[in-house]
């Protein structure tokens, strides 16, 4: 038997690099723009679902998986963008409890 190889290059290491100042994430982008692209990602995501539902009701659509698949991801994007707004606003609410 051989010992599991290569797990190393799985996971990339370039999100490990520490933050340079004050309030970034990893990647070294602000918290704030990383909230704005992900709603903006979910944005795109609807609007590409209901593109995609559009096509599917007139008929103009040949593979229905696309809206289906489209659909499921704009749900689950915002399912995960209303979840960091909630934890967001737990720590915040936190933080407030908190005595000085």
């Amino acid at each position: 038997m051989t010992g599991i190889g290569g797990v190393g290059a799985v996971a990339p290491t370039a999100y490990l690099t520490p933050a340079t100042s004050g309030v970034q994430s990893i990647a070294g982008t602000a918290f704030g723009d990383a909230l704005t692209s992900a709603i903006d990602g979910v944005s795109a995501a609807q609007s590409e679902s209901s593109r995609l539902a559009i096509k599917a009701v007139t008929g103009d659509l040949t593979d229905i998986h696309d809206a289906t698949i489209a659909a499921a991801r704009a749900s689950v994007t915002l399912e995960l963008v209303a979840a960091v707004r909630n934890k967001g606003v737990e720590a915040f609410t936190e933080i407030m409890r908190m005595q000085a």
